[in-house]
């Protein structure tokens, strides 16, 4: 409270106020706005880097996420061996927004793993045949090669297009 005579000049028989302002007070002179940050302190929550918005990712951040989607699918060909598809696909969905190469990349390690799976299928339909026997380690060896050249090329920030691919996600 202030002294009734001078403005400005705290009253010496009314109690000094601490906290937050009640609803509909102002706050006592000299103090800041109720959640305002004090001298020399950070406001909260993570601040974009200056030069960049909200939502967008830094150079390393993108190379990261671009490569992410071809080894991820990598290490889960490995682990489950029909699920390699689906890391390109959750990392396309959570980045592919903030950055239109992680975005490409993502979408073009879909396609590649989805077109692989194909020829795998195909290939193990063909071993009744006899000729899936030499297509099989073909089209596994196509496969940790492309994805393994795809996850360098992303690294680098390289643009990465597969050949002889179905393009069903664009």
């Amino acid at each position: 409270m202030t002294h009734p005579e001078q403005p400005g000049v705290p009253d010496p028989q009314q109690p000094p106020q601490y906290g937050a302002p009640q609803y509909g007070q102002q706050p006592a002179s000299g103090q800041q706005p109720y959640g305002a940050p004090q001298y020399g302190q950070q406001p909260y929550g993570q601040q974009p880097a200056p030069g960049q918005s909200a939502g967008q990712l830094t150079p390393n951040e993108e190379r990261f996420w671009a490569s992410a989607a071809h080894w991820g699918a990598l290490v889960a060909g490995f682990v489950t061996g029909i699920f390699a598809w689906l890391v390109p696909l959750v990392v396309m969905l959570l980045k592919g927004n903030d950055s239109p190469f992680v975005r490409r990349q993502a979408v073009e390690s879909l396609n590649f793993q989805i077109s692989m799976f194909i020829y795998i299928a195909v290939s193990a339909v063909l071993l009744l045949a006899l000729v899936g026997f030499i297509l099989l380690p073909i089209v596994g060896i196509w496969w940790l090669v492309g994805t393994i050249l795809g996850a360098i090329k992303a690294n680098n920030g390289e643009e990465n297009h597969f050949k002889l691919i179905f393009r069903f996600v664009s």
